[in-house]
């Protein structure tokens, strides 16, 4: 069993043919799927696919750094009641993104703060959106961290010494996507710093697909491409990146 521990097959790139894409990932063995939230008009949609695979489709919550706008307040307030009184695996998508537009920076770092205080109040590990903000979010992470902090760098593509920084928290792990199969990422070289003991895998979809998948729409089924490179980077067998990268899941998001 392979788990894609980060997919938005809940948003409208999949509303032709949802239910088949979701079954497609099952029947090519990438049996769980974790749904990180977007903002709070996503959420309902979240839901409702999880409904639909209660035993395949597990969510987060929480506000992606790109949904923090003018109604932030309103909205994260919307978020908590709903991490608070829902079941969920983790507080997410949560962190920085300072690509796109830094005019709520302030109000990112607040929200980000905020989200990383609930997931310890609630023993949630979190997933975060790191865009050109890995300081930002690490200073925060500095001042915020415990023994009750545990998450992931989701779609990690840093340098080797921002992965020790991440992982030197404890109880994080490094997501990783279609981009370790691109020609030019330098991903490969860095993750040979690391053992796959600090590696969960993702695709991120609809974003992000591997090759040969790249420039489409991304799957939950297309994780197979981002795990066999894997056995590249790690001279191994595909069991053994199954094995060891859902053991790391499983560990980190206790889903049930």
């Amino acid at each position: 069993m392979f788990v894609d521990t980060h997919t938005h097959l809940f948003t409208m790139q999949f509303d032709d043919d949802r239910k088949e894409v979701v079954q497609r990932a099952i029947d090519a063995g990438v049996e769980i799927m974790l749904l990180p939230n977007i903002d709070v008009d996503s959420i309902e949609s979240m839901h409702e696919l999880v409904k639909m695979f209660p035993n395949h489709c597990f969510p987060m919550m929480g506000l992606h750094p790109g949904s923090v706008d003018e109604h932030w307040e309103k909205n994260l307030e919307i978020v908590r009641t709903q991490l608070f009184e829902g079941n969920y695996v983790a507080v997410g998508e949560i962190g920085m993104d300072l690509y796109w537009d830094k005019t709520y920076v302030e109000q990112q770092r607040i929200v980000f703060r905020k989200q990383v205080q609930w997931a310890k109040e609630l023993g949630l590990p979190i997933a975060i959106h790191a865009r050109e903000a890995f300081d930002e979010i690490f200073a925060i992470l500095d001042e915020e961290n415990d023994d009750r902090l545990t998450g992931v760098f989701h779609c990690f593509t840093g340098t080797a010494d921002q992965g020790r920084k991440a992982l030197d928290y404890g109880g994080f792990k490094l997501g990783i996507g279609g981009v370790i199969t691109y020609k030019k990422a330098a991903l490969n070289e860095v993750l040979s710093e690391f053992p796959m003991e600090s590696l969960i895998l993702e695709t991120d979809s609809p974003y992000l697909s591997p090759v040969p998948f790249r420039g489409k729409r991304n799957e939950s089924s297309y994780l197979l491409h981002i795990a066999e490179k894997l056995t590249e980077v790690y001279n191994c067998s595909l069991q053994t990146v199954e094995d060891v990268t859902t053991k790391n899941a499983k560990e980190l998001f206790k889903w049930s």
